[in-house]
């Protein structure tokens, strides 16, 4: 008798998911209406998008081809649809691609030493700057990474220190919205020209975000979109809106918990979870389980008009 499959292939259905039903139901008429209804708000119509949501719109879906796989084993076959393979919008490949990245850093790039996940946040008076100027995002990145190199540095008194760091720039907020931050996995320590490991325990948070702060104002001071006037307003508030958190740490040995970590980091921004479209009315969204904001719990599901969620 030839052996069992020790696991049964379930293949998906796209196009039943909420998120597949509104781009199929609206997305034509949101974009016949950009320049009109969005363009002010969200800048020019980027050319790539058409051919990202065409190829989600087709992605998981049998009559748009598929491969037979065999197993060897227990000759067992099934059809497994093509995908998409878009960057972010198509939540499945997103999933499988945070999986499969986070599985190779875990396995050929973090060391085995202490991590931390760090988390870089702007005020929103600054977002629309990195809205209508994207190519910023990567100078954003840099800012990061320059914060975490300096203060590491300076914490063990060795410029040529370096920390290991993997940084993701997610664009997303918490229910969708343009929200510029940075995830971050780092060492808890680094390396010297001569590879000797230093560990550091922390980092001071405050200390970090000052950094930071004054990182991304000369950003967008440079490059002359952020002017002396606004500066000084920015400045003059007691709560500015910048922050950096790295509580989130884990051991060298539960190498598990960094490729959980790696994953979270590489989320796709909209999740199928969370989202519910009956196909005539409001688009329900759930927030994140604990999600607070300054101290009141706020409404944990959101309701959006159809059209204004998928723009």
């Amino acid at each position: 008798m030839a052996p069992a499959c020790a696991a049964h292939y379930r293949a998906r259905n796209p196009s039943a998911t909420p998120l597949y039903r509104l781009f199929d139901a609206h997305y034509d008429e949101v974009r016949g209406q950009w320049e009109e209804r969005y363009e002010r708000r969200y800048g020019f119509w980027r050319s790539f998008v058409d051919e990202q949501v065409l190829r989600y719109l087709d992605c998981g879906l049998f009559e748009n081809g598929f491969a037979r796989i065999r197993c060897p084993d227990c000759a067992g076959e099934y059809l497994l649809a093509f995908s998409c393979k878009t960057r972010e919008l198509c939540p499945s490949c997103a999933a499988k691609r945070s999986a499969v990245t986070a599985a190779l850093l875990a396995e050929e790039v973090f060391e085995e030493v202490g991590h931390a996940q760090w988390v870089f946040v702007i005020p929103k008076m600054l977002r629309l700057y990195f809205l209508h100027h994207r190519e910023l995002l990567r100078g954003l990145a840099r800012t990061a990474w320059e914060t975490v190199r300096e203060l590491m540095s300076a914490e063990v008194g060795d410029e040529g220190m370096r920390p290991g760091m993997v940084s993701v720039v997610q664009t997303a907020g918490d229910l969708g919205n343009w929200h510029p931050h940075l995830h971050a996995l780092v060492s808890c320590g680094g390396w010297t020209r001569d590879g000797e490991w230093i560990p550091v325990a922390l980092v001071d948070e405050q200390a970090a975000e000052l950094l930071f702060r004054h990182k991304v104002i000369r950003l967008l001071q440079d490059v002359g979109l952020l002017s002396e006037e606004r500066t000084r307003l920015l400045l003059s508030w007691r709560h500015t809106g910048f922050s950096v958190h790295n509580r989130v740490r884990v051991e060298p040995e539960d190498g598990a918990a960094v490729e959980r970590l790696a994953r979270y980091i590489m989320r796709p921004p909209i999740s199928l979870e969370r989202m519910a479209w009956d196909g005539v009315g409001e688009v329900c969204y759930r927030r994140k389980r604990g999600h607070e904001s300054a101290g009141l719990r706020e409404r944990e599901v959101e309701e959006f008009d159809p059209r204004e969620f998928l723009e």
